[in-house]
């Protein structure tokens, strides 16, 4: 009886749009899309639903329903489709990735600490022992070395506590989004429909009002990696398949629906900022920075509220300082918690789905069902990039800037490799596929283009365009990440093949 309860326990449509939902969408893309390109993030957003996400999800699926029964993740399916080393250098590189993300929220998790504490982010008056040299970057570098050197030794500890901060933090992000969206209409109410960014024809839908990036269609093609990155997770929904009621009807619905509540969820998002962000007094300001962009957006919130209302300046503050607190301890929760939980899944799982033997000494060796050696090895590596980002010389704006630039390439660049394996997977007739959205080969090859063409179109631009204003260090920082992991992989890689495979 046990197993045919369990069998009928499959995701319904309802449940599913909600997991693949709760597993793409990021509150912070909003604030940080409004504050580079204003509404002209929205058409972007669309464009990156219908060119990538929905199509990239449906190859996904297929590759999920018909590798459901091996380990190994994405790796097994380009193993199998492509070919061992091609698979080895695109896991890599995935895996990578979250190395750079690392770097970036390492250097970035303070600021929330700050806001919780001071309700604004103070974070750039930081000095160590009062030395004026050790400010801003490069005080943020410090305290982010010593933040992976703890996190690294309580990982390896196998903290369990840890789940508790990531459902706590989930919980308050979530009353977060509510916040924004009740908010910002009470806000429309209070001003009587006035928006503190206008709207000024299409022309607000189609250009930033950031003079630095509406020179040029360069910074609106390279804002595309952005919307794409703001896509990312969708690598889980593959997984999903089996474990979905008629999944043959209930999936490819749940996916067009997911992606177009998430589309949605973001365009309206962005919309309802501009409510109550007026974004040449709030944004366009020395302090803001793709760092701190989600907490003065929400700061603002409270600050628009009060005034709304009639409220004092003093009180609006108060009520500024309160949300900023609530969405810096939110965010700190869930960062910390996703922090520990990806110190070490992502180096597992490549290194439990590929050959012992590809990895140098004993990095290959578990412990206690972690990879210990590795994850210190890692926390070195992070740490190197971490110091030469902040003393390198950069301003607490540019210092954002090259992180969230390393972050979205690294992020978005595997994705063209997963994708372009699709097409041998769609032509080996050995492998059964017990789901197929592409009904056929030429259908699965013309969407595989139009993803690879969308992802290396934006990346790109992205990399591109800040050498074009004369921001070579943003750019050359951008390559230098999957540049610097794709060579370490294919190193590994030859001296298994000269060792091993070719004996």
């Amino acid at each position: 009886m046990s197993e045919n309860v369990k069998r009928t326990k499959k995701l319904t449509l309802v449940s599913l749009v909600l997991m693949i939902f709760t597993s793409v969408y990021g509150f912070n893309n909003m604030p940080r899309s409004f504050y580079i390109m204003g509404y002209a993030a929205i058409p972007w957003y669309i464009l990156s639903g219908i060119a990538f996400f929905i199509p990239f999800a449906f190859m996904m699926a297929e590759f999920g329903t018909a590798f459901k029964n091996e380990k190994g993740g994405i790796y097994l399916w380009m193993s199998l489709s492509v070919g061992p080393k091609f698979a080895f250098m695109a896991t890599f590189m995935w895996y990578s990735s979250y190395v750079v993300w690392m770097v970036n929220v390492a250097s970035g998790i303070w600021i929330p600490i700050s806001n919780a504490i001071f309700g604004k982010d103070t974070t750039q008056t930081w000095a160590l022992f009062g030395i004026t040299g050790l400010t801003g970057p490069k005080m943020l570098g410090i305290l982010a070395v010593l933040w992976i050197i703890f996190v690294t030794y309580m990982s390896t500890k196998g903290l369990e506590s840890i789940k508790k901060f990531t459902s706590v933090g989930g919980t308050a992000v979530a009353a977060v989004n509510v916040l924004l969206f009740v908010g910002a209409i009470l806000v429309l109410i209070g001003n009587h429909g006035k928006f503190a960014q206008p709207v000024v024809g299409l022309s607000s839908f189609m250009k930033s009002p950031d003079l630095a990036s509406s020179g040029g269609m360069f910074s609106a093609f390279s804002f595309i990696v952005f919307a794409i990155f703001a896509y990312g997770g969708i690598e889980v929904v593959g997984g999903l398949v089996d474990e979905t009621e008629n999944p043959e009807k209930t999936f490819p619905k749940g996916i067009v629906i997911s992606a177009a509540v998430i589309s949605i969820g973001y365009s309206l998002g962005i919309f309802l900022v501009g409510i109550f962000t007026n974004w040449t007094t709030v944004m366009n300001i020395k302090s803001v920075n793709l760092g701190n962009a989600s907490y003065v957006v929400m700061g603002n919130l409270g600050y628009a509220l009060g005034q709304a209302f009639g409220a004092s300046n003093a009180t609006s503050l108060a009520m500024s300082h309160g949300i900023a607190r609530f969405f810096g301890f939110s965010m700190f929760l869930t960062l910390a918690g996703a922090f520990f939980a990806l110190m070490f899944s992502p180096l597992k799982q490549i290194i439990e789905g590929t050959p012992p033997k590809l990895w140098p000494g004993k990095m290959a060796e578990m412990k206690d069902g972690m990879p210990k050696n590795a994850m210190w090895v890692q926390a070195a590596i992070v740490c190197i990039m971490i110091v030469l980002i902040a003393f390198g010389g950069s301003s607490m704006k540019k210092f954002f800037v090259i992180l969230v630039s390393m972050t979205n390439v690294a992020m978005t660049l595997p994705y063209m490799f997963i994708a372009y394996a699709f097409i041998p997977f769609k032509k080996n007739t050995d492998i059964i596929k017990p789901f197929e959205m592409f009904k056929t080969y030429k259908s699965a090859v013309i969407w595989t283009i139009v993803v690879m063409f969308t992802v290396g179109f934006a990346n790109f631009f992205s990399i591109l365009q800040p050498a074009l204003v004369g921001d070579f260090k943003t750019t050359i920082w951008s390559i230098a990440g999957p540049v610097f992991f794709a060579l370490v992989a294919w190193l590994m890689y030859r001296s298994y093949e000269r060792k091993y495979i070719n004996k």
